[in-house]
């Protein structure tokens, strides 16, 4: 395609990074927001849309290079250079369809993926940096989201890392009668987690957050019981297992509440599940006797069994998956040719009534109404014949995917225009602006 645009794709995710590294490139809200603006303003960036999420965080941008991309991870920390994975073209939209199928996920078939790149693209279409060709790849990549889900089995069985942290804690603590389980903060992973050890047995239930009122509405939505933030340290004293998963951009649980907490409970033991990016759990607390400490990356650890138990699903997931990128490049290019096939017809029609008239009128009144409509009709006729081949050559170049000929048809015929860089637009269906309030935690 003439100028070179196209989908760039630039990442890290769980599978080439540590949660060390992502928590130094992660970004949500307005932080995320005013990113996405700056990166837009660079030169050679059109549309771009960022997921951040406590397992990935990839910049899609459509434009002439992918180096800016590059430059969204490299400028907040050189430490992402060598885990950072990239994509252009057909790689990289096959790449977003996968996520959003949650074919990439650290767990196959997990339910919240979708909402997050639902709400990727909502924070991108409200800052105004998605635009035209990111509505309908998005609006595509939920499609077949969703096609996954109705056509496979892929979501059968244990389906969120909230799940898999439960089944953590099921293997350290076996049974939770009797036990105690703290949510410190509100995100959506956490409240899960929770609910599920309730079911396991839990007896009691308690949340605090810096926001009373989140954690009234919170310890409702999940039976439990809201406690003040500022009893923290009574909480944690209290608590067999703690799972944290807060906005907080730095640790919320240190090694010196923990030390403090320990001398309370005199030695008995406790488990910190830490759901957040950045982490809220300082890996040091789990230097201390009886003292269990996992973070996003400690959940890998039993994910294999989940793995095996889809991969029969996940392989027709993949065949979905295939269908729909081939479908939505062939869109693309069929896109791009139609502009080449209508100035290029508008073109030769402009040339033909020109020398009809001009024969006209060297004719004279020699020629009545009737010969004067048939010497425009010959000339169109020409026209037709002569466009004919090249229209239905161009539609098949379209249709399987080769976007050189209709760029050298245009150049060879001095017709159509490069593709317009923001065409801003909001998404095609109700499954882009709304997006789902599952939070990136």
């Amino acid at each position: 395609m003439k100028g070179g645009r196209d989908l760039h794709l630039v990442g890290l995710s769980h599978k080439s990074a540590p949660v060390a590294v992502r928590e130094r490139v992660a970004l949500s809200g307005d932080e995320l927001k005013d990113a996405l603006a700056g990166l837009s303003a660079r030169p050679g960036v059109g549309e771009v849309m960022v997921v951040s999420t406590c397992n990935r965080v990839e910049c899609y941008v459509y434009g002439e290079a992918r180096e800016e991309a590059r430059h969204f991870f490299l400028s907040r920390t050189h430490e992402a250079d060598g885990h950072l994975y990239e994509r252009s073209g057909r790689e990289a939209i096959r790449h977003l369809f996968r996520v959003a199928s949650s074919l990439d996920s650290m767990v196959v078939g997990e339910p919240q993926i979708l909402g997050q790149v639902k709400e990727a693209y909502g924070l991108a279409a409200s800052a105004e940096t998605a635009g035209a060709y990111v509505s309908r790849l998005c609006n595509r990549a939920f499609a077949t989201a969703k096609r996954v889900r109705s056509e496979t089995e892929i979501a059968r069985g244990a389906g969120s890392v909230s799940q898999v942290a439960v089944e953590l804690v099921e293997k350290i603590f076996g049974n939770l009668k009797n036990r105690a389980v703290l949510l410190v903060g509100a995100g959506k992973m956490g409240a899960l987690s929770a609910k599920a050890l309730r079911d396991l047995g839990a007896d009691r239930i308690l949340v605090t957050n810096r926001s009373p009122e989140r954690a009234r509405a919170l310890a409702a939505e999940i039976g439990g019981v809201a406690e003040p933030w500022e009893g923290l340290v009574s909480l944690l004293a209290l608590a067999d297992v703690v799972i944290v998963s807060t906005g907080a951009p730095t640790y919320v649980i240190t090694r010196e509440l923990a030390s403090q907490v320990m001398k309370a409970r005199r030695g008995r033991s406790i488990c910190f599940i830490d759901l957040a990016v950045p982490r809220n759990v300082d890996p040091a607390v789990a230097e201390q006797d009886n003292v269990y400490s996992y973070d996003i990356d400690d959940l890998q650890k039993v994910v294999g069994q989940t793995h095996a138990a889809r991969a029969e699903e996940a392989i027709r997931a993949e065949a979905i998956v295939e269908a729909e990128v081939m479908a939505f490049a062939q869109e693309r290019e069929t896109r791009a040719a139609l502009p080449v096939l209508a100035e290029l017809r508008r073109h030769a029609e402009q040339i033909a009534r020109a020398e009809a008239e001009r024969t006209l009128s060297h004719l004279g009144g020699k020629l009545d109404e009737k010969g004067r409509k048939s010497v425009e009709a010959m000339a169109q006729a020409i026209v037709n014949k002569l466009l004919h081949g090249p229209t239905a050559r161009l539609k098949e170049a379209a249709a399987s995917g080769d976007s050189d000929l209709p760029g050298a048809a245009a150049e060879l015929f001095g017709v159509g225009e490069e593709e317009k860089p923001r065409a801003r637009g909001r998404p095609e269906s109700d499954s882009g602006a709304a997006a789902h309030p599952e939070s990136h935690r």
